[in-house]
């Protein structure tokens, strides 16, 4: 999910005319993918803000959809992406919200198929760069410009310690890491940056951990 230059954002492989309306709405479309490990059959796509006010005439909707089906930012298949999600008999609804929230250009995604479903809001901050700020009800911080994990575990001693040891044996350097829970003793989120990719390897001795529920990665 790099980009080559500043035309892979604003040039005319890129569809609309800005950056935080497009490439912007398709990383955060891409990041859900992600997370969710494969295509999903359905999806509610929530915009609000200038997302909800201008998303057809700046190609908010074609990019968010394009991000699902896992196009990067740069890829032309973007500008056909609701065509392809019909022709995959992908269901997409898009719904204008109204209610004012810390950014402008916000957009929540609940998708699913027949093995669950995830909800994920994201904003879109400029330059094509973005922040996922919540994740099936999780506060978090995570920019989609880096490797990462995100490890859904029960809250308990030494659930961090054992994740970190496993990246240290693995010779993983950590960028970035925070922590979030719903409640004490409950369930609680890991979401680590780091500088590599990491292998389906290290992802399954993580899964192998106590108290470890859910692993999931993004790629760079």
């Amino acid at each position: 999910m790099k980009y080559k230059s500043v035309f892979d954002i604003i040039g005319p492989v890129m569809i609309g005319p800005s950056s935080s309306h497009t490439a912007g709405a398709a990383r955060i479309g891409r990041v859900a993918r992600d997370l969710f490990g494969r295509e999903p059959e359905w999806a509610t796509i929530s915009f609000y803000g200038s997302f909800a006010k201008t998303f057809k005439g700046h190609g908010t909707d074609v990019a968010i959809v394009g991000g699902l089906l896992d196009f990067d930012t740069y890829d032309e298949r973007i500008k056909e992406s609701l065509e392809i999600a019909r022709s995959k008999k992908i269901k997409i609804k898009f719904i204008e919200e109204e209610a004012i929230t810390n950014h402008p250009n916000t957009a929540k995604i609940i998708m699913g198929d027949k093995g669950g479903e995830m909800e994920l809001t994201g904003i879109s901050i400029g330059g094509g760069k973005i922040e996922i700020i919540e994740l099936n009800g999780f506060v978090l911080k995570l920019s989609g410009h880096h490797p990462a994990i995100l490890v859904v575990h029960n809250d308990r001693f030494g659930a961090i310690a054992n994740v970190s040891n496993i990246l240290a044996k693995h010779r993983i350097n950590i960028g970035q890491m925070d922590v979030s829970r719903k409640e004490k003793g409950k369930m609680a989120l890991m979401t680590i940056e780091v500088d590599q990719n990491i292998e389906e390897a290290v992802l399954s001795e993580i899964s192998a951990l106590p108290n470890i529920v859910q692993v999931a990665r993004i790629s760079d």
